[in-house]
Order: structure tokens, then C-alpha cells, then sequence
């Protein structure tokens, strides 16, 4: 297993995208149609309510996330680790940054959707706060099944 002592976290530039849709086509989206494109997260990477996060091992890209921000709720797109750092804290630490950057932005709850059959991801979002709300089928272009998730994250008065 490879350590990631050199990790760190910055925004997605533009030379980003084509490495951000080839893990998310390997790791995401396999088996399905492509849709997070180069194009799709070119289109992501200029939007002012999107953040692209990216974790690097040095020059190494070892994960992302791909985040949108309401005015009170986030959608997490994607979020994807390379298998090598599986169980390193990188996608913990990732999750981490762009729930404070949420905060920042006054925003209250953190959304996303995953495969239902996607058991590991599950077990990681329910360890990071995160409660199942509805499971929709056929969302992922009719084939599978999703589990929509949600993480309230403003404290209540």
C-alpha cells in the first residue's frame, strides 16, 4: 500500500479535467454511460458555485471531489480515491475540506447520491455523519439503484 505522507489539498485547475473524468469513469462510472466528460468537468471547473477539489501525492493525483453550493444546500457530486489510498484518510480529509468551505458558505446540509450497491462508499458516508434518506431506482440512466444521503451541518440555536 502506498503511504501519502506528501498529501495535500487544492483546487482542481484546468489541466485537471481530462485525469478528474478518466478516475471518474474507472472508479465512479463504470458501467455505465460516461458522463462526467473532460468537457463536464471543464464545465465544473468554471462554474463560481463549484468547487473541484483535488488531493495529490505529490504530483501523484490520488483522489477528487466535485462539490455545487446552493444557497443552503451543497451537492456533492463526486468523490473518488484511487484504490491505492483507500483507508489513508484521503477521502475523509477531502470530505473534511469541503464541509468546512460549506460552512463558510452559510451553507446547512450536504447532499449526494451513490450506487446502492456501492457498500463500501455507504459504510464511509455513514461514518462521516451522513444518514440515508431514499433509495431511487433506476436514477442511475435506468440501471441502477441510488441511496440519496444527507449530512445537516449548520448547528441549530
Amino acid at each position: 500500500m502506498k503511504q501519502s505522507r506528501h498529501l495535500t489539498l487544492k483546487l482542481a485547475a484546468p489541466a485537471d479535467a481530462v485525469p478528474i473524468a478518466a478516475m471518474s469513469r474507472e472508479l465512479i462510472e463504470a458501467g455505465l454511460p460516461w458522463s462526467w466528460t473532460p468537457e463536464r468537468v471543464t464545465r465544473n471547473l468554471r462554474q463560481p458555485e463549484t468547487l473541484v477539489l483535488t488531493a495529490r501525492d505529490g504530483e501523484r493525483l490520488a483522489g477528487f471531489a466535485i462539490m455545487q453550493f446552493g444557497d443552503e444546500r451543497a451537492h456533492l457530486s463526486l468523490l473518488a480515491v484511487r484504490l491505492d489510498y483507500h483507508r489513508q484518510g484521503v477521502g475523509r480529509r477531502m470530505l473534511e475540506w469541503l464541509i468546512e468551505s460549506a460552512l463558510t458558505a452559510g451553507i446547512a446540509s450536504v447532499h449526494l447520491e451513490l450506487r446502492e450497491t456501492n457498500h463500501g462508499a455507504r459504510r464511509f458516508y455513514l461514518r462521516q455523519g451522513f444518514a440515508e434518506t431514499v433509495r431511487i431506482p433506476g436514477y442511475y440512466r435506468g440501471v441502477e439503484t441510488a441511496v440519496r444521503m444527507l449530512r445537516e451541518i449548520r448547528i441549530k440555536p
